[in-house]
């Protein structure tokens, strides 16, 4: 199926002109947006105020995803930021550092997200919609961060847990960005034993495969 963001090459382009174009955008406009399919998990660096610390933290140049699913035919990002909400893919690639992204797909996605699988996929989502985000990453559903939701919406769906849950004192909570982030968000009652899941922790897992980066 075509992508929504192709279009026509004029007719007598040169091949010089063609590469030179498409290596900074035509009339110097954002890239075009990846092929995507729903159920994608997306990864960027975030340019949030704890962007830092998570990368500190998890040794990870990524700090912020999401999962790709589709209203009205056109690719969204559902993701947790200020609140749980549907973010148009191109823009959410626009809010990332340089809009650099990567794209994974289940390895198993061919059989696994069938239509039934991908209306599970979708419903499970609408039950997070418009909650808050958690800044202290508790393991709740009253507030949610971005790889939590990403991670309960394929374990609840369709029971697959992508990446390995950990403790936050499993982290590099020595480092100076992170310190800060902990004193203002526990002062000195750190939950050290609470469960957590991380974007590294979700992007290395052995389930998923590249499709697209940039």
């Amino acid at each position: 199926m075509d992508s929504p963001y192709r279009f026509r090459w004029p007719a007598r382009i040169g091949l010089a002109s063609f590469l030179f174009l498409a290596s900074v955008g035509i009339g110097g406009c954002t890239p075009a947006a990846p092929v995507v399919n729903e159920g994608d998990i997306i990864f960027q660096t975030s340019r949030s105020a704890q962007s830092q610390a998570i990368q500190q933290a998890t040794n990870s140049r990524y700090s912020h995803m999401g999962i790709i699913l589709f209203r009205q035919g056109k690719p969204h990002v559902f993701e947790a930021s200020a609140k749980v909400k549907y973010t148009p893919l191109d823009e959410w690639i626009a809010r990332g550092t340089e809009g650099r992204f990567v794209v994974k797909r289940l390895k198993t996605a061919q059989q696994t997200l069938t239509p039934d699988a991908l209306e599970k996929l979708r419903k499970t989502a609408d039950t997070f919609a418009g909650r808050a985000y958690d800044l202290t990453f508790e393991w709740t559903d009253k507030r949610i961060y971005c790889s939590e939701l990403v991670w309960k919406i394929y374990d609840r769906a369709l029971r697959i847990r992508i990446g390995t849950l950990q403790k936050i004192s499993e982290f590099n909570l020595d480092a100076p960005a992170v310190k800060q982030k902990l004193q203002e968000r526990y002062g000195n009652e750190i939950p050290l034993e609470e469960t957590v899941i991380s974007p590294q922790a979700m992007f290395e897992s052995p389930l998923l495969s590249v499709i697209a980066e940039r």
